[in-house]
């Protein structure tokens, strides 16, 4: 799996104040309102833009399962160049899905455990 996308560019300015609302030295604003929007005309529903205290969030998914994708910079001057070194990335939180797989995986393990152990060609250990 990947950690994301590490890229330079000269889209994205800082604005005045903008690591205020989240923590200092955390920008990513204009990446974030360009991504959502790239991410909406490939047809993903993404909510109101998230501010965390690591950059910004992009929810695209709740159910069944949470997906979303990070936006922030590495590092408030990141590069040799002063250039900012941005961040986006892709999570994909399974909570309750995981929770019934694990569920639904003991489930037939036990039934084939049982299956096998109520068979007389199988010893018991």
């Amino acid at each position: 799996m990947s950690d994301g996308y590490h890229f330079q560019s000269t889209l994205f300015e800082i604005e005045p104040g903008e690591d205020e609302e989240i923590n200092p030295g955390r920008f990513g604003r204009q990446a974030a309102v360009w991504l959502k929007q790239k991410l909406e005309q490939k047809g993903y529903q993404v909510e109101d833009i998230i501010n965390e205290d690591w950059g910004r969030c992009l929810m695209c998914q709740r159910t069944p399962f949470s997906l979303w994708v990070g936006v922030g910079n590495v590092e408030a001057d990141s590069s040799e160049t002063g250039k900012m070194v941005w961040h986006c990335f892709v999570v994909a939180e399974l909570g309750k899905l995981l929770k019934a797989a694990e569920s639904g995986l003991k489930k037939i393990v036990r039934a084939q455990a049982k299956a096998l152990g109520d068979t007389a060609l199988f010893p018991k250990n």
